[in-house]
């Protein structure tokens, strides 16, 4: 599904593999402190991003999670 967002800053963070609840978790709290320690804030919901078909090999998947954030400072 494709749709217009509004031009905004995320940061995110880049990892391969299936999907599992801890391993997104791992992610995003190394996002959030990486976040943090540059004076950022998140401004909105995390979103993940997932590139690659269901058949793609676990290795070779790409995984994605943007955080909105501003700047403050």
């Amino acid at each position: 599904t494709l749709r217009l967002v509004p031009a905004r800053y995320v940061a995110s963070v880049k990892y391969s593999g299936f999907w599992s609840h801890n391993k997104y978790q791992a992610h995003y709290d190394k996002l959030n402190e990486w976040v943090s320690a540059e004076n950022l804030v998140s401004i909105g919901n995390p979103v993940w991003a997932r590139y690659n078909a269901p058949f793609t090999p676990w290795f070779l998947r790409r995984n994605e999670i943007l955080l909105p954030i501003v700047d403050v400072n």
